[in-house]
């Protein structure tokens, strides 16, 4: 067997396992579209039953999230602490703010529906950076909740909002390169 050169060519040949037609999404990226979906659909039941005071939507929210956990341990088999939750928050966000996008796009908004799905594509790469062991989260430590704590992080974060291309948007292209080519869902 040929040695691998590059993460490129890994998860290539992982995904050519996975796939019956190589021209197919590759089989992580559709699961990840499915679990969007198994996220909306949640939000959706839970929203139905409080607009129609129906307790059978609510009821079917436990089966719906049965399946979406089983389904993300196929993708996030070994998770440490709070990237199970992040990870389904990013998928779920970035389903949103897609769907956002599509609106504005609708009204004749191409400039702010562009700038959504660029948004939505960050969040998207997030989730795979995060789950690839891509980004170091070494440092993420937890704080406690009171508003002195609040305000200081609020400053801290307010220094480093990027204004110009800052070194946290570098690690986002960089980011966003690696799944373009890793992660490649148009095999032509």
């Amino acid at each position: 067997m040929k040695k691998i050169e590059n993460v490129k060519e890994f998860v290539e040949r992982v995904d050519a396992g996975k796939k019956l037609n190589p021209k197919d999404l590759s089989a992580d990226q559709d699961m990840t579209i499915g679990i969007m979906n198994l996220i909306s659909i949640e939000e959706h039941l839970m929203y139905s039953g409080a607009k129609t005071g129906k307790t059978g939507f609510y009821d079917l929210i436990n089966e719906i999230r049965d399946l979406r956990k089983r389904l993300m341990q196929k993708i996030i088999p070994d998770y440490e602490g709070e990237v199970w939750c992040i990870s389904k928050h990013l998928l779920a966000s970035s389903m949103r703010v897609m769907e956002v996008g599509t609106k504005q796009l609708s009204l004749g908004n191409k400039k702010e529906a562009y700038e959504l799905f660029e948004e939505s594509y960050n969040l998207y790469c997030m989730f795979w950076g995060l789950n690839m062991n891509m980004l170091n989260i070494s440092d993420v430590k937890w704080i406690e909740d009171t508003q002195q704590d609040m305000k200081k992080l609020s400053k801290k974060i307010q220094k480093v909002m990027p204004t110009e291309k800052t070194e946290p948007q570098k690690k986002q292209s960089k980011l966003k390169e690696w799944v373009r080519n890793a992660v490649n869902c148009c095999i032509e």
